[in-house]
């Protein structure tokens, strides 16, 4: 294996996931494979979840912050360990610490969601809301690590945070021993190197596929230079693998052991999650449906069977509602429109009248009637509405321009 860099770690192996997966025995729980049929249609094979949503703490991100914990020394013990996250891995650590009784403290953005900073003060650790980015917490993390000499806890870049999360690859193996492809999502790598590690020493035939959010892909320009590099722009709503570096130790076992890496876009993101709620019944974050956005994006170039990693679940309901709504428009399913009608009594009401016809639900109405572009008699109306899908939202438009009204946008 290419390990990057020598000398800092011995190379991981399975026997150090195997290891993980004792450690973690009646800690972590073994999540689900749940089927989907919509997406087994698609591809034209068996699909499978693999549902780390439903993970304690809501991901898979327990699994290494506690093998990681546990290598401690009493001496590191007892100095605490510091972490820095705006959600999944600030909470991975506060329940591990706990377990084991360690002190543990958590530097969290100052604009964290109140949820994931509630459930990780919940969980036991202290939380120190410090920065606007996740960058100026790591720092402030790394700092406070330097000063009181508790022990730093990486998200990703080491052995035994890799181990942890291969211990996921173990139970796809377990649970699906005839899968073909397992598809996960990548920020920095530690999901998706330690599943590697493990599937790849049992099963060298299974392609394993990462997955990247197209506005914060690091590891496509980081492989095509052969090292990890940088990106300065990070503009994805998949929060966890929104990552500008990739970490130097997942880097050289993805390299080597990840068959390829996709990236996919915000609407993609978006209808993925939408489909996990609507047709699986399953609240994923956007990171977590990473793998299902690539896989409705190209379901053919899958060689089934198929596991889709779900990487977790903690999602801010706000935040759900605005992506729910942005999936639906990307699905075709909200259509919004402004044109004009004569303004006199009972106009609104009948171009209500056609949009019922066309089964169109009215989600809401602006009705404008005092603008320097309408005529003396016309009024503009805005509308938003619900469709079902882009042949209804075709079908409401013309409907619209046969009962003679002008659309103007």
């Amino acid at each position: 294996m290419n390990f990057p860099p020598p000398g800092r770690f011995p190379p991981l192996i399975l026997d150090d996931v195997r290891g993980a997966q004792k450690m973690l025995s009646g800690v972590a729980k073994v999540t689900p494979l749940e089927g989907s049929r919509h997406l087994s249609a698609l591809v034209g094979a068996p699909v499978r979840f693999k549902c780390e949503n439903l993970q304690r703490t809501g991901s898979f991100k327990l699994r290494g912050a506690y093998v990681r914990i546990s290598g401690l020394s009493p001496v590191e013990r007892a100095a605490g360990v510091v972490a820095a996250s705006a959600g999944n891995h600030a909470q991975g650590v506060a329940l591990a610490s706990a377990l084991l009784g360690v002190r543990s403290t958590v530097f969290m953005p100052v604009g964290a969601p109140l949820p994931k900073v509630a459930a990780t003060r919940e969980y036991g650790a202290q939380v120190r809301l410090h920065g606007h980015v996740v960058d100026e917490t790591l720092a402030a993390a790394q700092e406070y690590a330097h000063e009181t000499g508790a022990v730093f806890i990486h998200p990703f870049d080491h052995p035994d945070i890799i181990a942890g999360q291969g211990t996921v690859g173990l139970e796809i193996l377990d649970q699906c021993p005839e899968v073909r492809t397992i598809v996960v999502g990548i920020g920095g790598g530690g999901l998706a190197a330690g599943v590697a590690v493990a599937v790849k020493a049992v099963r060298p035939d299974v392609r394993i596929i990462g997955v990247q959010a197209a506005g914060a892909a690091c590891y496509p320009p980081s492989l095509a230079a052969g090292h990890p590099v940088s990106i300065d722009t990070l503009q994805t709503m998949a929060d966890g693998i929104k990552v500008g570096r990739p970490g130097d130790v997942p880097f050289g076992l993805v390299q080597e052991l990840v068959d390829e890496v996709r990236t996919v876009s915000e609407d993609e993101l978006s209808s993925a999650l939408l489909l996990c709620l609507e047709r699986a019944k399953m609240v994923v974050e956007p990171a977590g449906a990473s793998p299902v956005a690539a896989l409705l994006s190209d379901p053919k170039s899958f060689r089934g069977p198929v596991v889709a990693l779900l990487s977790g679940g903690n999602v801010d309901p706000l935040l759900m509602q605005r992506i729910l709504t942005h999936g639906m428009s990307a699905a075709g399913r909200y259509l919004s429109l402004r044109l004009r009608l004569t303004d006199r009594p009972g106009a609104l009401a009948a171009m209500l009248g056609v949009l019922s016809v066309a089964d169109a639900n009215v989600l809401d109405v602006s009705h404008v009637r005092t603008d320097p572009r309408l005529g003396l008699t016309e009024a503009e109306v805005e509308l938003h509405l619900e469709t079902k899908g882009p042949e209804h939202c075709e079908e409401v438009a013309a409907a619209l321009r046969g009962a003679g009204y002008l659309v103007v946008g």
